[in-house]
């Protein structure tokens, strides 16, 4: 998830107060941040004249199609200006210059990505507003215990729990950090404690991984979309859930004995305040007919979510369904004022960089362009398992040089399925790998998700460096593991 997408879903918690902000350094000068932005301003009509000047052996259509993808790319790495306005302006100047005709154009609008993404979203402010989240959280926290290893596995455990139904890593982030907080309060610790550190740390990690092995947050949406559009392969909810939730389950317990490891407590238990403890985390407010309308929509849709490869409808159809479904007289989950608070940038993004890929298509760049980036790995995917390196630790290095998941996966991916289609490789296997490759990070500015955990303070950058270090080569190893022996069983192979 990108920086910009960090307030996609509003409303996560009626009660869910805003982080603090973080202190920023001593401030040194204030023509830093200027010359900065300057810096990206001239990057972005700088790449794209560039490849207009350069002596490229591509028609003019394909030599324009590079040029305004070039200026879309930098825009989108360097987060100069918000991803749907700079996906926005690309399409505009690909109709502008008559790069292509203007069905190619804006046909990621008419993709069911952008529509599972709104229906994800009227979901998510449905099971929000109902309080389905924290009624699912404080009944985890309620049953697992009173130590602190319990309790952080479950915080773990909650943690994956909401990735099905608050579609939006930040607004998990809000939800859990209530819950953190609460807990570090009980056992009287303050910020800097290691009970805090470990808490929001892995909390914090953990959503930024579980949305890439459910298809929840704009990355996963994005990745399976164009796996769809330009790998012309089909991945259905359920074969993407099951295909990784062996490795959700390996990473729940991963995370949870290593944030042991790394921060053991300084109270291993609350033993003798059970009934504070119990009273604090006690569901106060009553199943109102709301409620229970909200967590039964929000059931079918996990149902038909988890059994699309069996009755073969659409997520998007079943997502957009049911969040329309809310709307309707009688049914009064949702009302016209949550209909307008759903914040529609990031279906614009996803629109914009789904067109870009086929423009690129259609004008023959994106041939080119494989050719000339992808030439070189050829021979390192010779076997599954230097394939599975290869993508894996390609990916991450790839996500050091974007400002985020969203961007990592947009400029790369539309190369990465025409490559797959050119060698004989089956895009879906290619592009879950490469799409899981984006949850491995190292620094905070990689993920909105972890700029916002960040934010409130709890933990260091060396910290969030430790766990990441030690986590991204977990998943690689539980990935590899999945990829060789348990894929297969589900029909998903390299060839």
């Amino acid at each position: 998830m990108s920086v910009n997408e960090a307030n996609v879903y509003k409303g996560a918690s009626s009660s869910a107060s805003s982080p603090p902000v973080a202190a920023s350094p001593a401030r040194l000068t204030q023509k830093w941040p200027a010359r900065l932005r300057l810096l990206k301003v001239l990057l972005c009509l700088g790449a794209p004249l560039a490849v207009m000047l350069a002596p490229l052996p591509y028609s003019h259509a394909a030599t324009v199609a590079m040029a305004i993808s070039a200026f879309m790319i930098m825009a989108w790495i360097t987060e100069v200006m918000e991803y749907a306005a700079a996906g926005l302006i690309g399409l505009m100047l690909f109709w502008l210059f008559n790069v292509a005709k203007p069905a190619v154009i804006f046909s990621g609008f008419v993709n069911d990505a952008s529509w599972f993404y709104l229906g994800a979203m009227l979901l998510g402010a449905m099971v929000s507003k109902s309080g389905l989240p924290q009624r699912i959280a404080n009944w985890v926290i309620s049953h697992v215990g009173v130590t602190y290893s319990r309790l952080l596995l479950g915080l773990i455990i909650i943690d994956f729990l909401l990735t099905f139904i608050v579609p939006s890593g930040a607004a998990c982030i809000v939800i859990m950090a209530l819950i953190a907080m609460g807990l570090m309060k009980l056992f009287n610790v303050e910020r800097g404690s290691n009970i805090g550190r470990g808490m929001f740390l892995v909390i914090t990690y953990t959503t930024s991984i579980f949305n890439k092995m459910i298809i929840a947050g704009t990355a996963s949406i994005i990745a399976r979309a164009i796996i769809s559009k330009a790998g012309h392969v089909d991945v259905s909810w359920g074969i993407w859930f099951a295909a990784f939730l062996p490795v959700s389950i390996l990473t729940i317990l991963a995370s949870w004995w290593l944030t042991l490891k790394l921060f053991p407590p300084e109270a291993a238990s609350l033993a003798g305040r059970e009934e504070e403890f119990r009273s604090h985390f006690r569901v106060k407010t009553p199943w109102t007919p709301m409620a229970i309308k909200s967590a039964v929509l929000s059931a079918l849709a996990l149902v038909l979510w988890m059994t699309d490869s069996l009755h073969h409808v659409s997520a998007s159809i079943v997502a957009l369904a049911i969040g329309l479904f809310a709307l309707l007289p009688y049914i009064d989950v949702l009302d016209e004022k949550d209909f307008r608070q759903v914040n529609l940038l990031p279906l614009f993004f996803v629109g914009a960089a789904l067109g870009m890929g086929e423009v690129l298509k259609v004008t023959g760049a994106l041939a080119a362009l494989t050719d000339g980036f992808m030439g070189a790995i050829t021979p390192l995917l010779t076997s599954n398992v230097s394939a599975v390196s290869t993508l894996y630790w390609g990916g991450f290095l790839y996500h050091f040089a974007t400002a985020s998941e969203v961007s990592m996966l947009a400029t790369s991916m539309p190369i990465l399925m025409e490559f797959s289609k050119t060698h004989a490789l089956n895009p879906a296997w290619v592009g879950m790998i490469w799409s899981f490759s984006s949850g491995g990070k190292l620094f905070a500015y990689q993920s909105a998700v972890l700029v916002l955990g960040y934010s409130y303070g709890y933990f260091r950058p060396i910290d969030l460096f430790k766990m990441g270090a030690i986590l991204t080569l977990v998943e690689f190893l539980l990935l590899a593991l999945s990829v060789i022996f348990y894929w297969p069983m589900l029909g998903i192979m390299a060839h």
